[in-house]
């Protein structure tokens, strides 16, 4: 009832709790119109403290979300991002896939495939560029910028 005022009243919120080996694990995902989701996940000892934390989070999330609209829809500026790099690290990776995932592709541009890459949490995002119609790439990039993957023949 907290964020009421930010969602329509038939909105599906998928809660998700687990746990693995001694941390409990919250996770939720918000659809929004315009297949944008936001998605937040936190993990602690107590799985009371992760959902508080994820409540958080969620409060940020759409308050990001929000100026971002504003900013882009009222003052028709673009979007500019910035963030400090992730902390990178090496580790021996088994090459198996282990999980594979199926979803829409919409029609968008990269600014806006950003918006959701940010609104998922995650460091790439999978989109149909707007302006040639091409199944495209965005990523964080070490430096904390971003890049476009796009294909060639």
């Amino acid at each position: 009832s907290k964020y009421a005022k930010y969602f329509r009243s038939d909105i599906d919120i998928q809660a998700t709790m687990g746990v693995q080996k001694n941390r409990q694990i919250f996770e939720l995902t918000l659809p929004l119109k315009d297949d944008v989701v936001i998605r937040v996940e936190e993990s602690s000892e107590d799985m009371y403290t992760s959902i508080d934390l994820a409540v958080d989070k969620l409060a940020r999330q759409i308050q990001k979300h929000k100026t971002k609209l504003e900013k882009r829809y009222r003052s028709h500026d673009t979007i500019r991002f910035e963030q400090i790099p992730a902390n990178m690290s090496t580790q021996d990776i088994e090459h198996t896939v282990v999980r594979t995932k199926k979803f829409p592709i919409k029609p968008m541009d990269a600014e806006e495939a950003i918006l959701q890459m940010e609104m998922l949490g995650h460091n790439f995002f999978v989109f149909k560029n707007s302006e040639n119609d091409e199944v495209n790439v965005v990523y964080q990039r070490k430096d904390g910028k971003y890049g476009l993957i796009e294909p060639v023949e």
